[in-house]
């Protein structure tokens, strides 16, 4: 995985980010939402995309399927090379015909996703029939084929939304996303508005399905838990950048960024007696005004005058482990 720009179209991995830029316009300002970012994922694996709200993650799969809002996105840069194509280089009529086929997304507001005013079957069939060459009846097959599989009876096909739990929601909107087999799946923190014991299991059906299907998948969350239970690989998000990024065991067991430190701090650790958690002070930078170097420098404790001036590179402190900071130190093999 790397967070730096490389130009060539050609790569050994199924998805390459490479140099990815989102601005939005807002009140005669510009949002930097996404600065620069690059990172690779290979066909079966999952990355995951780690941060507090407003780091860009959203933006970062909204751009990877082309889906971002055209009355207030300014700008678009980069390159989203998918199975060896630039998706951001083809004609919008080819990219629906992508969509929901070979790249796919489970959105985070399940009631938002769905439409309440037809049936869910009717709604995954309509996924479908789109992408496929089958009559009406076939299509309703598939749908109760694929409810079936994320264990909801096809007897509740003829259902409306509103008829089914959170829970059930979300597997009917996970339903949806893998109807037609797709080999990159982007999940936005599908189990944010779930209780506890509902997370666990979907969370357990993703993984199951995606292991079935060999589905590649960008898991969005800010949850560390979340990461641990599904991703091999992690990108942590800050600001529109991505600041620290490895394999999981990397992150979880030496993070060298201050912010993926602070992060691990703010933890509940039952392994300690520490009666107080250590919440990372200060607020996300405004990104219409972003600080000059270190992005995170406002809010760093270990912050110098170096920071604060000209652009940070990014070392790799370990074989595939990468880290924005000036000063991570190399670890010892």
């Amino acid at each position: 995985m790397k967070m730096e720009n490389n130009n060539t179209n050609k790569s050994k991995h199924f998805l390459s980010v490479k140099d990815l830029v989102v601005e939005y316009r807002s009140e005669g300002k510009t949002v930097q939402a996404v600065n620069h970012v690059s990172f690779d994922l290979d066909e079966g694996k999952t990355i995951g995309l780690v941060g507090e709200t407003g780091a860009g993650k959203t933006s970062i799969a909204k751009a990877i399927l082309r889906i971002l809002p055209d009355h207030s996105t300014k700008k678009t840069a980069g390159q989203v090379i998918l199975d060896g194509q630039d998706i951001m280089a083809i004609p919008e009529q080819e990219m629906q015909k992508l969509r929901g086929h070979k790249l796919s997304m489970i959105f985070q507001d399940p009631m938002t996703a769905l439409n309440p005013v037809k049936t869910v079957a009717d709604q995954i069939a309509e996924v479908v029939k789109l992408h496929n060459p089958v009559t009406k009846v076939e299509a309703m097959k598939r749908a109760k084929e694929m409810l079936q599989m994320v264990g909801i009876s096809p007897d509740r096909a003829g259902e409306y939304p509103h008829q089914f739990s959170g829970g059930m929601k979300q597997r009917v909107v996970i339903a949806m996303a893998l109807a037609c087999d797709p080999k990159l799946l982007i999940a936005d923190e599908p189990t944010t508005a779930l209780d506890v014991t509902i997370q666990a299991q979907v969370l357990e059906m993703i993984n199951s399905l995606k292991e079935e299907l060999h589905t590649s998948m960008i898991m969005i969350t800010h949850d560390l838990g979340v990461v641990a239970e599904t991703c091999d690989t992690v990108a942590v998000t800050y600001a529109g950048e991505i600041i620290e990024c490895g394999t999981k065991e990397d992150i979880f067991d030496h993070p060298t960024h201050p912010y993926t430190v602070g992060l691990f701090k703010a933890l509940p650790n039952m392994n300690t007696n520490s009666k107080r958690l250590s919440p990372i002070e200060g607020l996300p930078p405004d990104p219409t005004n972003l600080p000059c170097g270190c992005s995170f420098s406002p809010r760093c404790p270990l912050a110098s005058d170096e920071c604060r001036q000209g652009e940070i590179s990014t070392k790799e402190v370990a074989p595939g482990h990468l880290c924005r900071c000036i000063k991570a130190t190399v670890q010892e093999v």
